[in-house]
């Protein structure tokens, strides 16, 4: 670790109502065009009530040397593509602000600031690993987080955010579970980062669920172009036992297959080891390009497999909407999250009905004891300011389901009885509940 800690939002009553942040429309695009952030609309009207468009904000690292997300606003441009061909919310058009956050704190705190001053409903289905600098903007302006990637442990608990999973926590932590029983040695290779500093605590809280010791930490530099001195230090150190097969943890996001073409290099001159890491660090695209390096990984998700039919509905709308657009993967937890917090977004719209929309009408809708249905990709989900996880500082964490996904003959496939040793979806609550995260 590296002393780097986060830091908590104080929780405000529900009945606290921040005043709305306002500007000139003319002023937000000059705004969008001076700052580069990379911003785009679906055309229409601008505005916010009546029979104008609803307009809600989602933004994303794109085109930088660190984790990118293209395929999150993609998805949400085609979400609202779809719903606008098919009549709408409620007789109105749904418009889709993006932005490049660029993964760094200026661009969050710019991408936020310009949904507060194109006076957004919500802010759906983002990405980003700078919280410090976005959530203030968004909590000035009263406009709702919903269905962030959960990459930092400050989504949830900021009082404006709705995740939709268990970010980081919930997948390091399963991880850990799961590899409790399987490995001797563990080596988790992560970013030297504040996003990164809470890695290791999560994994090992599932770990010493299992009965496992604390798994060794590596740090590494977030965009690195070659990973050899890591790889081999994480091999010696997960192969020490000679007589149990150790494993290695790469969570370095877009950097993970960089990673994996060191250890490739390396990997031949130690003992065996089993790979292991979490959705979005790799997907079936990074698999079926690395040549049967992953076979046997434990890799873990929020969500079933891409070929489950409850993904069905929303690759309808990508055939539909965004055919042949290649920023869309079915397989990508971000594109999955996006079209998750969308379906949010759409439960709480139809609740409003032909009320006011802004971003009180439904952050109060939100808070007021809604339960969103996901189609059973998730437990149905209602937020509030007291669940299990308050205690350990994730109070707005109201799923912590992850699935334990295996690669078989160059496939994810769902652990399963034989293959995996975790059976269908595993509720980490309780570990996390344990979890030194303070």
């Amino acid at each position: 670790m590296t002393g780097r800690r986060r830091t908590f939002s104080t929780f405000l009553h529900s009945s606290f109502r921040p005043g709305r942040a306002t500007a000139l429309t003319v002023g937000a695009v000059a705004l969008c065009a001076s700052l580069t952030t990379g911003c785009g609309v679906i055309p229409g009207a601008t505005g916010g009530s009546g029979d104008d468009p609803i307009k809600v904000m989602t933004w994303a690292p794109q085109d930088t040397d660190a984790t990118n997300k293209p395929g999150m606003p993609a998805m949400a441009l085609a979400y609202a593509k779809w719903i606008n061909a098919h009549g709408g919310i409620n007789g109105r058009k749904l418009k889709v602000l993006t932005c490049n956050d660029h993964n760094d704190s200026v661009g969050a705190a710019k991408c936020a600031r310009y949904a507060a001053d194109e006076d957004v409903v919500a802010v759906v289905g983002s990405y980003s690993q700078f919280t410090d600098s976005y959530s203030a903007p968004l909590e000035g302006a009263g406009i709702p987080y919903i269905g962030g990637y959960g990459v930092t442990n400050d989504e949830f608990t900021g009082q404006m955010s709705y995740p939709v999973n268990g970010g980081q926590p919930a997948l390091l932590a399963g991880l850990g579970k799961a590899l409790a029983a399987a490995c001797s040695n563990i080596a988790l290779v992560r970013p030297d980062s504040i996003a990164g500093d809470e890695l290791p605590v999560l994994l090992d809280s599932g770990l010493r669920a299992g009965g496992h010791s604390k798994a060794g930490d590596q740090l590494a530099a977030e965009d690195a172009t070659e990973y050899g001195d890591q790889a081999d230090q994480a091999l010696r150190y997960a192969s020490k036992d000679p007589a149990r097969k150790g494993c290695v943890v790469p969570a370095l996001g877009d950097r993970t297959d960089t990673f994996l073409d060191s250890f490739r290099r390396d990997r031949g001159s130690f003992p065996p080891v089993r790979l292991a890491t979490v959705l979005g660090s790799v997907d079936q695209t990074v698999i079926n390009a690395t040549g049967g390096a992953y076979e046997g990984a434990y890799i873990t998700g929020w969500y079933p497999p891409a070929s489950d039919s409850r993904w069905d509905p929303m690759k309808k709308v990508i055939n539909e909407e965004a055919f042949g657009d290649t920023r869309i993967d079915p397989a990508d937890a971000g594109v999955q999250t996006t079209w998750i917090a969308y379906t949010v977004l759409k439960a709480v719209l139809d609740k409003i009905g032909d009320g006011e929309v802004s971003a009180d009408s439904v952050r109060r809708t939100l808070d007021d004891g809604m339960q969103v249905s996901t189609g059973g990709l998730t437990p149905p989900l209602r937020w509030s300011y007291s669940s299990p996880l308050a205690s350990v500082g994730f109070p707005r964490m109201v799923n912590a389901d992850v699935t334990l996904q295996v690669v078989q003959d160059g496939k994810l496939v769902a652990a399963r009885k034989g293959v995996g040793g975790f059976d269908g979806t595993t509720d980490m609550t309780r570990t996390l509940e344990n979890a030194d995260v303070q």
